[in-house]
């Protein structure tokens, strides 16, 4: 479930070139405050896959919403 959201995040991520020491810039705009920088393309996607698991575990820590992405959700666990 959370590989599978996570990949869906990746996959509707926008990148740009920045004028900056790590030029690749990512985010993730359903996800909002998510976004991540590297000195590659690759790292950037690579910074932005734990930037997306760190708001997912926030999210989860503080019962906020997570949106549907390509019909990928998370829900967190209900306690008994």
């Amino acid at each position: 479930m959370f590989c599978e959201y996570i990949q869906a995040a990746i996959s509707k991520a926008v990148y740009e070139v920045i004028d900056d020491e790590e030029p690749y810039y990512g985010e993730v705009p359903e996800l909002k405050g998510v976004w991540a920088t590297g000195k590659t393309h690759q790292e950037c996607q690579d910074n932005l896959r734990m930037a997306i698991e760190d708001w997912i575990a926030f999210s989860l820590r503080f019962d906020l919403p997570i949106p549907v992405i390509e019909g990928q959700t998370i829900r967190a666990p209900v306690e008994a």
